[in-house]
């Protein structure tokens, strides 16, 4: 197995003084900044410290020209004081030997030296490589595993993430956002046989909204909760049926309305995918029933309409009416009631398009975002660019 990975996306350069090149400006650094936009196109050297016997040698012609004009003066004026005459070299000797005349001129600016600014470096070499060659951050690459899968993109910390793409080894495809090598954020999804999500994750899981396509041509949109259809969403069916309504965990429950292909329309309450509670059913041929169910089954209470207006009422079991009863019985009453409020708040379920929409166009985002990232990641790897799988 090959790995290459890259550095951090969210590395922050510290900004600390120690890491840091510090600026200060000598004393001739002040009359330096005519000279310095003046050669400025001329390459510049380092200089190297100057010494006590550097001055001494540089300016010895000079030291010997102004004792000898010393000695000339005093020699002229002072011709019987010879001694002072004599002395006169051996105190000027002995001032360049102990160092005055170096700090002197040093402390005068005689213009031996140009004045430029000087660098302090805290921090040793390191701190000076880092300030002039900072290495470039290389956050794409390629992973490959044992199984035939591959990822392509963005790593922090020997992991997956940032935006990348997951190929599964003859199985789909994953492009979007990635947190500690899980799917998190929005992407898309796809597989083999067809089937496609987009929409929003969390920890590896489709979580929030999203929209869903089988490879059979059934689809759902709406909210998930750790991998399933969990809350309000919209399932349709090749066949052409459709249901709009609440799921939990995968399957219809609570309140929801579903147009069968024959043309039948249900609405009130569910229970583990099934019609079950109290709701109202709407035939194609024009009947309709208003009453209590039971696992998709005419079970208690109701009223049956025929489409002339005649009805049955009483206490249903299975599906069959067991023990008719007149329409105005409280108990007939009361389960009728029930199931058209039940069928009246299914039908206002507030519907949740809007935010599928939005979570669909962000996962199509970063799906790009992911293929661009892919890209770069394999063209790294053809330039021989590597990520650091410790950063």
């Amino acid at each position: 197995m090959e790995v290459q990975k890259s550095q951090s996306k969210l590395t922050r350069t510290p900004s600390s003084l120690l890491r840091s090149p510090t600026i200060r400006s000598s004393i001739q650094s002040i009359s330096a900044v005519d000279e310095e936009s003046r050669y400025s196109n001329e390459k510049k050297k380092p200089h190297k410290p100057i010494s006590r016997n550097t001055v001494s040698k540089r300016f010895f012609p000079i030291l010997a020209i102004i004792s000898f004009l010393c000695s000339f003066f005093f020699f002229y004026y002072l011709r019987e004081d010879l001694g002072f005459f004599l002395l006169a070299p051996i105190f000027l000797a002995f001032m360049v030997k102990k160092g005055f005349v170096t700090s002197l001129l040093r402390k005068k600016k005689l213009g031996f030296q140009k004045g430029d600014s000087v660098q302090w470096f805290i921090g040793g070499e390191d701190s000076k490589r880092e300030g002039k060659n900072p290495k470039k951050i290389i956050r794409e690459g390629v992973e490959f595993y044992s199984n035939g899968d591959f990822y392509e993109g963005e790593f922090h910390k020997g992991v997956c993430n940032g935006s990348g793409a997951y190929t599964y080894f003859v199985n789909g495809r994953y492009e979007g956002d990635w947190i500690d090598g899980k799917y998190d954020g929005y992407g898309v999804e796809s597989w083999a046989r067809g089937s496609r999500y987009r929409g929003s994750y969390r920890q590896g899981m489709r979580h929030g909204f999203g929209a869903y396509r089988f490879y059979t041509g059934d689809s759902y949109s709406g909210e998930w909760f750790n991998g399933q259809s969990h809350g309000v969403g919209n399932q349709t069916c090749s066949d052409g049926s459709c249901y709009v309504g609440e799921f939990k965990f995968g399957v219809k429950h609570g309140l929801g309305c579903y147009h069968f292909r024959n043309g039948d329309r249900y609405s009130g309450e569910y229970f583990g995918d099934k019609i079950h509670g109290f709701g109202v059913y709407h035939f194609a041929h024009g009947h309709f029933y208003e009453g209590s169910w039971h696992e998709g089954r005419k079970q208690g209470f109701g009223m049956y309409t025929f489409r002339n207006g005649d009805t049955r009422c009483g206490e249903w079991d299975c599906g069959v009416l067991k023990n008719p009863q007149p329409p105005l019985t409280d108990a007939v009453v009361r389960a009728v009631q029930s199931a058209r409020k039940a069928a009246e708040n299914s039908i206002n379920i507030p519907r949740v398009d809007e935010q599928v929409n939005r979570a669909v166009i962000a996962a199509n985002r970063a799906a790009t975002a992911a293929r661009v990232a892919a890209i770069k990641a394999v063209q790294n790897r053809m330039d021989g660019k590597f990520c650091d799988t410790n950063v």
